[in-house]
């Protein structure tokens, strides 16, 4: 497990946003070869998102070969409602970069079977080769999407009924009025995430402070789901110091000396625009090369002529 600690949460939303840059052109995405991506909602993410959607205006990454999988929606209000998640994932990410819609996946809260709902999904999970980096945050409570307090840590997409502390966190986007907050959403699991190869989660805010000590230090809690991730082999935490404020001293110090070995994860900075003109010097090259080749068996065969006579 790795805990980066950053100063503040726009250096935890650019540092994320660095290293998504660098595992999927590393990862050299292609039409037969995509980059599966699992996505979160929330006020952390706006930043993390505007940052990659800079990336790729500028054009130093691309999504035309990535599929993402959003972890969770709203149950019984429109997708068009601006509260939606669905909403949320088009009007600050999907519809600003180059990712085609069919390779979105948000689950339906709308759908006349929630259940099939939810057990589609996690085929459809399956059917894209599994999700290489799920993204996400945790919650007041130690939980990762929407898996409250209690849930199983074997769960699998379903059905949820929110806390009553989650509908609240939560009003202050239904303007404050805890009445049109939805009391259901569906949620990928916890089994379901702790599936993907890798896993980042993203904490920033001194309220978060209870949760992130909870999950790290603590023992693995189906109380706080997000304790789970402490047995994922690949997981990385990233989050700012004012979430670090429950943490011990020297819990903090010992990762903090490790930020230097963990900055080479997004140092140097890749890019598209650098791998492609790679690409083109190495196929000049070749051409020379080629060329070369070709003209060194016409004097061999001149010499053969030569020869013969």
């Amino acid at each position: 497990m790795k805990l980066i600690i950053l100063d503040n949460p726009l250096e935890v939303c650019e540092w994320a946003a660095k290293y998504i840059r660098n595992r999927i052109i590393l990862f050299h995405p292609g039409p037969d070869r995509y980059f599966t991506l699992g996505l979160p909602t929330g006020s952390t993410c706006v930043e993390f998102y505007r940052k990659l959607v800079e990336y790729c205006k500028n054009g130093d990454l691309s999504f035309k070969y990535v599929k993402t999988f959003n972890m969770d929606e709203y149950v019984g209000i429109p997708r068009e409602h601006p509260e939606s998640f669905h909403s949320f994932m088009w009007n600050n990410f999907f519809k600003h970069i180059d990712i085609s819609p069919e390779n979105t996946h948000l689950l339906n809260g709308n759908a006349f079977n929630l259940e099939a709902e939810c057990e589609a999904y996690e085929k459809k999970i399956k059917a894209a080769g599994g999700i290489e980096l799920f993204v996400g945050g945790v919650g007041l409570q130690g939980h990762i999407a929407f898996n409250e307090p209690g849930s199983s840590l074997q769960s699998r997409t379903r059905v949820k009924t929110l806390a009553m502390d989650t509908i609240r966190a939560n009003a202050k986007y239904f303007n404050g009025d805890l009445s049109k907050v939805p009391q259901l959403v569906l949620t990928v699991g916890v089994a379901t995430i702790m599936d993907a190869r890798e896993v980042m989660i993203l904490i920033t805010g001194a309220q978060k402070a209870l949760a992130l000590y909870m999950v790290v230090e603590e023992g693995v809690n189906h109380m706080w789901t997000a304790s789970a991730l402490q047995k994922h082999p690949r997981t990385t935490f990233v989050c700012d110091d004012d979430a670090t404020m429950e943490l011990r001293v020297k819990t903090v110090k010992y990762f903090k000396g490790l930020l230097e070995s963990h900055n080479k994860l997004v140092e140097p900075l890749h890019s598209i625009k650098e791998k492609e003109e790679k690409e083109r010097d190495l196929e000049e090259v070749h051409v020379v090369a080629c060329g070369k080749a070709d003209l060194g068996k016409v004097g061999t065969l001149d010499l053969n002529r030569i020869h013969d006579k």
